[in-house]
């Protein structure tokens, strides 16, 4: 008797993501972590950075139990400009320019606008919004040599919902459809696509341990069109779509994934 055949993935492959170079940031947990493991199950050369050693390396370690190449990642914080340019450098030398670039890292700490100084205003920022500028610039030149790539800023709803207590995060959040629509002409001249996907409320470990209460799983109810939790697979499967060629067409969007709520 033939043994039964392995199951196959409720989920979409795309060939067109084997051994295509992909670089995350923010890849070492939550969304960023769903994101780095969908693309390496993929068959992709995935490249990431975080500040969390230890989650980081329990992924990589996880991926590769898993029977996928070893994620090739860094200790990075990305407020240090320099740092995060020579974190893409080096991994490009050893997987190739990338094809595809995701801009996921951030940070939604609570705040009030009473409590905003300069400097704390300017640290939200260096993490939030400056970072994706830098690493589109540093990837730019090698996706015009590849003739092709695809860009893939994560924003949020929350400012759009008209979310409250972290004023910082919203201004920055509010800002990435900015830059993915202001450099659509121009990445677009070499078929390189910009896009933001905007999640809803995902339940990511630090989303449960620190917001999700019972006032919180009520809003869920009322707000979401769908019954089910948002999870970070959720977000990680358009990220796919959007870097595959199956997205040629698309550019200079926004690509909302929140369960109905907005």
């Amino acid at each position: 008797m033939n043994p039964s055949p392995a199951p196959l993935s409720k989920n979409a492959v795309f060939p067109s993501l084997r051994d295509r170079a992909v670089f995350v940031t923010g890849g070492g947990s939550g969304i960023g972590a769903a994101i780095v493991s969908a693309f390496a199950a993929q068959g992709a050369r995935v490249a990431f950075i975080d500040v969390a050693e230890e989650s980081s390396n329990a992924l990589v370690r996880r991926i590769a139990a898993e029977g996928h190449p070893a994620p090739w990642w860094r200790r990075c914080d990305v407020r240090d400009i320099r740092a995060l340019q020579a974190a893409i450098a080096d991994a490009a030398a050893e997987l190739g320019h990338f094809a595809v670039l995701v801009n996921n890292v951030a940070s939604d700490d609570r705040h009030t606008l009473e409590s905003v100084t300069q400097s704390y205003y300017d640290e939200r920022m260096a993490i939030n919004e400056r970072p994706a500028l830098f690493a589109i610039q540093s990837v730019v030149p090698g996706m015009k040599r590849l003739g092709h790539g695809s860009v893939i800023n994560l924003g949020s709803t929350g400012w759009q919902g008209k979310g409250s207590g972290y004023p910082c995060y919203a201004i920055a959040k509010s800002s990435v459809n900015g830059l993915t629509r202001g450099l659509a002409v121009d990445l677009g001249r070499d078929r390189i696509r910009i896009n933001t996907v905007s999640p809803g409320w995902v339940m990511t470990e630090r989303q449960v341990a620190l917001w999700l209460d019972e006032e919180g799983e009520q809003a869920l109810k009322r707000n979401q069109c769908l019954p089910d939790k948002l999870m970070p697979e959720d977000i990680a499967r358009m990220v796919l779509f959007l870097a595959s060629d199956d997205a040629a067409m698309c550019t200079a969007q926004e690509f909302v994934v929140d369960a109905g709520w907005t």
